[in-house]
């Protein structure tokens, strides 16, 4: 089905939030798993993950995906806005995602050296159910 030409509708900023994973510690230091639809309220159907970065990501919106995202490495801000309002998060917690809906905008502006995001993701990758720069995210959402 394409999505493309289906008029969206803004994001829920109000249910990003974080979302703490399991962690079990011991003198062996500390491990951290996840369940789907257990630890994170979906289906994972994708996981991937972004390193090596020499400059901001993101500077796009899902129009169907739920993610939670988590610095397994490093540290990151990661921006999100629903067309009027913007939540900065600090990601620097392998133990720690933040999880947001569909229809937000993320941006992720700079990397800590060294950092690794993993994303859970509830879709398989279309490119055709992204919208890829501010300005059609606006007019999408109608602003």
């Amino acid at each position: 089905m394409q999505t493309a030409h289906i008029p969206a509708v803004a994001g829920r900023l109000d249910l990003a939030r974080w979302v703490d994973l399991p962690s079990h510690t011991d003198d062996r230091g500390v491990l951290t798993a996840v369940e789907s639809g257990i630890d994170i309220p979906f289906r994972i159907e994708r996981v991937y993950f972004v390193h090596s970065a020499r400059s901001g990501r993101g500077g796009h919106a899902h129009r169907e995906t739920y993610q939670v995202v988590t610095a397994v490495a490093g540290a990151c801000e990661m921006q999100l806005s629903d067309g009027v309002e913007t939540r900065t998060f600090v990601l620097d917690n392998p133990a720690r995602g933040v999880f947001l809906g569909p229809m937000l905008f993320i941006r992720l502006p700079a990397f800590a050296p060294g950092t690794v995001l993993a994303v859970m993701a509830s879709t398989h990758y279309d490119k055709t159910r992204s919208i890829r720069s501010w300005e059609e995210y606006l007019e999408a959402i109608g602003r």
